[in-house]
């Protein structure tokens, strides 16, 4: 069996993908602080197949070490020099932690679900029972992340982020990040887990040290963030606001290096890079999805080439949008989680609870897929078979994010 409780026979069976819609003709690419609204797509209605489907193009001949993890020759330095103390300080933080309660063994599949009342649940992925809650009083958890060693949880509220150790039964976060005013809607790690990323309806983009208390370095939307994902290059943020606006900040150059509008006023609700980069989606409120290939112009800036238009829950948000892993490959996929209480996976299956479905995330592998409801549930989907496995019940009301991490641990460069 493996870590989910499957034998190798249940496990992932995918036909390839068929082949799509015919390449755009050239359109022009957004460069510098150039602005686009309504940007021109492919029309689904223009499609000569039944079923929108996407052709991604071939994974890069960059190795998946370099295209996924490679951080800047010269990373971004935003650090004050108090840092030596707030690391000093947050280390005494954590070992009073662990001197009141010890470290528990540290699973090998990390689940975690937050849920409208109040509490952060971790899960068995096996057996589906609860192991560990921790109350969380002072808001609803927005947006849940693992750090890639594995040994913390960051939950983004309203108006903070909490960091806690995974591996500890204390109910009590080992930092708290404040400086944001509004609620917190995304939260990321680099791919070291050196510092952290967030957005927040206040209108802002900020980085963080995880070894200091304050926010390091900010940037300013105009408009409520609702999704922010760092590119692989670990170089490049890409948010996306309640006004449409799709903005990429270079964090080398330390400025707003790309800004484009798929849908005037049509709020852009979530973002997914493809793991090698070549690939952006945006899905917005309206049930649309906007498929863009990722070029690197002759200034190392990001452009968008528009791909395709999917008009994936027509008149539903859609919550997340999640493009699959890279070691799901050859297979390539797109998760698209609704207000229309469905998960579609193009092209699987149309996977169903019985309200919204607020978020998801894939196994490393991209073999199973997690969900998180309004029908106060999280469940394991079968990505072969498009069944629910498992079914993860704990929360009394909404549960509105997940979070998992079931792959290797990663090691500090």
């Amino acid at each position: 069996m493996d870590r989910f409780g499957l034998t190798q026979s249940d496990r992932f069976r995918v036909e390839s993908p068929l082949i799509l819609h015919p390449p755009l003709p050239p359109t022009r690419r957004c460069h510098g602080r150039q602005r686009r609204a309504g940007c021109r797509f492919l029309s689904a209605s223009t499609a000569s197949i039944c079923v929108p489907l996407f052709h991604f193009p071939p994974p890069s001949t960059t190795t998946a070490a370099s295209a996924v993890c490679q951080a800047p020759s010269r990373p971004p330095q935003p650090y004050s020099t108090s840092l030596s103390r707030a690391a000093a300080s947050t280390a005494a933080n954590i070992v009073a932690i662990l001197i009141q309660y010890p470290r528990m063994s540290q699973p090998t599949v990390i689940l975690a679900t937050a849920s409208y009342d109040h509490t952060i649940r971790f899960w068995e992925a096996k057996s589906g029972r609860c192991y560990r809650t921790i109350q969380y009083p002072d808001s609803q958890v927005n947006r849940m992340e693992i750090t890639p060693d594995k040994r913390y949880l960051a939950a983004a509220g309203n108006p903070h982020i909490r960091l806690f150790d995974v591996n500890s039964n204390s109910p009590q976060p080992v930092m708290s990040y404040d400086s944001h005013t509004n609620n917190v809607m995304a939260v990321g790690f680099q791919c070291d887990g050196n510092w952290m990323y967030s957005g927040s309806e206040d209108g802002t983009v900020k980085i963080w040290d995880l070894r200091a208390p304050g926010c390091q370095r900010e940037y300013e939307s105009r408009a409520a963030v609702n999704t922010v994902v760092l590119h692989p290059n670990q170089t490049e943020l890409i948010s996306g606001d309640q006004n449409g606006n799709i903005r990429v900040w270079d964090l080398t150059a330390n400025s707003c290096s790309c800004e484009l509008v798929p849908e005037v006023d049509t709020a852009v609700r979530s973002l997914t890079v493809m793991w090698d980069g070549s690939l952006v989606v945006a899905a917005n409120n309206n049930g649309t999805c906007y498929v863009w290939r990722l070029l690197r112009g002759t200034q190392t800036m990001t452009n968008f080439e528009p791909l395709h238009k999917l008009q994936a829950h027509k008149g539903y948000y859609i919550l997340k949008c999640l493009l699959s892993p890279e070691f799901s490959e050859p297979h390539r996929y797109l998760a698209t989680a609704s207000s229309d209480h469905t998960v579609k996976i193009w092209n699987v299956k149309v996977l169903r609870h019985q309200r919204w479905v607020w978020d998801c995330v894939f196994s490393v592998d991209g073999a199973y897929l997690i969900t998180a409801s309004s029908d106060t549930t999280a469940r394991l989907w079968n990505m072969s078979s498009g069944e629910d496995i498992r079914v993860y019940q704990g929360h009394h009301k909404a549960t509105i994010c997940c979070a998992l991490h079931d792959g290797a641990e990663a090691t500090p460069s």
